[in-house]
Formats: structure tokens, C-alpha cells, sequence
């Protein structure tokens, strides 16, 4: 996956209905939204004078992937469209290019062709998985999905070729079942989850690069002995509530590389598109296993560091 900030926007709100249940043919009325993000060397366009959020004017916000279901000439198709809430099902996409053919060659980025994340719209429930590619295109990866609701599906990937760029298309995925609204969980610097605790320095800020960094311990001691995971101590990947404006980091530096070495602290930089909410999911790895902790955080406003801390992205990691 890149290293850079790929965030463009989009909002949708899936509609329900109260007292009954999730209905998987209820239709999204999309809604506008603020910025889309600074993508490094990807797909450029005027950005009208309301997208530019946060007053920081000279920042330009051309599109990055993320929540476009087409873009660059790609397109992702979601053949499994709705699932059901609490069952294991298999989700099956493959991604089209201009002339409607299956993408079938892919460059590889930290081990695989093509990363995948489901996250819910209220950002609670997160998933990252890895699907594996058929001869003829079709991806495919069981996937269990907790609770009903809306849910936004993220094709992370690079196709074949010389000049080919990253890429991060969206598309929306319906979970039925006997729905309830939940508020977005309130900010914390601290997350625990399954023994660990990882704890929050910083916090992402409109319009200009910041440092963030994660501090991982267990029974009170520092973890010092992190594993690589996919070519890094760690992923880090950002919803923005409201519209799930999408952003992906790596560390500042990789294994191997002699900048980075695997202790309790991990460190991004990350640039927010626009003031407001975000949810921080930061996948790690310790003794053979991945980990998945959560945060909200507030860009342009209070640090991480009030409310009750939540600790994990809802029923764990989606491996």
C-alpha cells in the first residue's frame, strides 16, 4: 500500500428503519461532503472553493481513491452487494478496466497484489483482509459481519504496468438484519485490546503533516519485540466520520531499512484533509499474532486524550 495520504471524499447514508429490520434493498441518498485530500503524483481536478475545508487555502485537494467506485479507468465491482448480519459469507469483487475486462495482473505492495477493508459507517465494526485472485479476476474472501447496517468496501491496489498508479476504490455493502444506530465511539488516547494496551501521541491535523505515535505494552511492560507484519511494524489506516474519507500510512521507515526498529513505539505522519472526527485502526503484530486497535481522535480541534478509551475494532482483526 502507498505511504502517502490517499483520501478523497464521499457521503452516503444508507437508510433504516427504526423498530424493524435492516432492509437490504433500501436505497443511499448520497450527501455532500467537504474535502478530498493531497494524493502524490495520482489523478488531478479543479476543486471548487466549498471543498476546501479548514480555511487552509494553498493546499490543493485533487482526488485519491477510497470512496469512487471508478477511477483512473478501473472500476471495482462488487458482485455480493448485501450479506447477512452474523453469518459467514462470501464476498466476491473483481476490479474492470476501461473496456470492462478483469484486471487480472497487479503489482505487489507489502506481499499482496490488492488489500481490502470493510469498515461499517458508523465505524465501529473494521476489517482487513486479504482475498485471494482467481485466473479469471474474480477475487474472493469470507467475511462476517456482526451487526447490520451500511458498510463501505476499500480496493487498495496497483495494476500492472510501467506508469501504473495506486489506486483505492469504494463501494458500498448492505448487511441485513435487526438494525440500531450507534454513535461514534468518544476519543480516547488509549486503546486495549486482548491484553494490550496501546496508547496515542498526537493526533492528525487539517491541512498540515504530523507525527503520531503508538506505544504498544502489555501486563504494564513495554512490547519491544514487535513482528513485521505485511513489511512493517505496523498499518495505520483513518476513516473520517461522516462521509469515511479514507487515509492509509505506514511507518516512517520499514523494517530492514534502519530507521524503524520493532519497540513500543510506532511512528506515522499523516496530514488530515479537514477539521473533524476521524477512527484510527492500527493493525500490529506480536507473538504470530495481528492485533487491531482503535481510536477516535478530533482533527482541528482537542488531542486524543478525553472520554473512555475503546479498545478494539468491534469482534477483532478480519484475518
Amino acid at each position: 500500500m502507498n505511504t502517502g495520504l490517499r483520501i478523497t471524499t464521499f457521503a452516503a447514508a444508507l437508510a433504516a428503519t427504526f423498530g424493524a429490520a435492516y432492509g437490504v434493498g433500501q436505497g443511499v441518498d448520497p450527501v455532500a461532503a467537504g474535502n478530498q485530500p493531497k494524493h502524490e503524483g495520482e489523478h488531478t481536478r479543479p476543486v471548487p472553493e466549498g471543498e476546501k475545508g479548514g480555511g487552509h487555502t494553498g493546499h490543493d485537494t485533487p482526488p485519491a481513491g477510497g470512496l469512487q467506485i471508478s477511477e483512473g479507468g478501473y472500476t471495482l465491482d462488487l458482485q455480493t452487494p448485501r450479506v447477512t448480519a452474523g453469518e459467514q459469507a462470501g464476498l466476491r469483487f473483481a476490479v474492470r478496466d476501461a473496456d470492462g475486462r478483469a484486471v487480472t495482473a497487479y503489482q505487489r505492495e507489502h506481499d499482496k497484489e490488492l488489500h481490502l477493508i470493510v469498515a461499517s459507517r458508523d465505524l465501529v465494526t473494521y476489517r482487513h483482509l486479504h482475498p485471494t485472485r482467481a485466473a479469471d479476476g474474480t477475487w474472493s474472501t469470507p467475511v462476517d459481519l456482526p451487526r447490520a447496517g451500511g458498510y463501505r468496501v476499500f480496493a487498495d491496489f496497483t495494476p500492472a504496468g510501467k506508469d501504473a498508479e495506486n489506486l483505492t476504490l469504494g463501494a458500498d455493502l448492505a448487511a441485513s438484519g435487526p438494525y440500531e444506530a450507534r454513535p461514534l465511539p468518544p476519543a480516547s488516547a488509549t486503546a486495549r485490546v486482548d491484553g494490550y494496551e496501546v496508547k496515542l501521541s498526537g493526533a492528525p491535523q487539517p491541512g498540515r503533516a504530523s507525527e503520531l505515535k503508538l506505544n504498544v505494552s502489555r501486563d504494564g511492560k513495554p512490547v519491544t519485540d514487535l513482528q513485521p507484519y505485511l513489511g512493517a511494524y505496523g498499518h495505520l489506516v483513518a476513516l473520517r466520520s461522516g462521509d469515511l474519507a479514507y487515509l492509509h500510512v505506514h511507518p516512517n521507515g520499514e523494517p530492514g531499512d534502519g530507521t524503524t526498529r520493532p519497540g513500543p513505539g510506532i511512528s506515522f505522519t499523516a496530514t488530515a484533509p479537514s477539521s473533524g472526527s476521524y477512527r484510527l485502526f492500527l493493525d500490529f503484530k506480536h507473538d504470530g499474532k495481528v492485533h487491531t486497535a482503535a481510536f477516535t481522535v478530533h482533527a482541528g480541534g482537542a488531542t486524543a486524550g478525553s472520554g473512555t478509551p475503546e479498545g478494539h475494532a468491534e469482534d477483532g482483526h478480519g484475518h
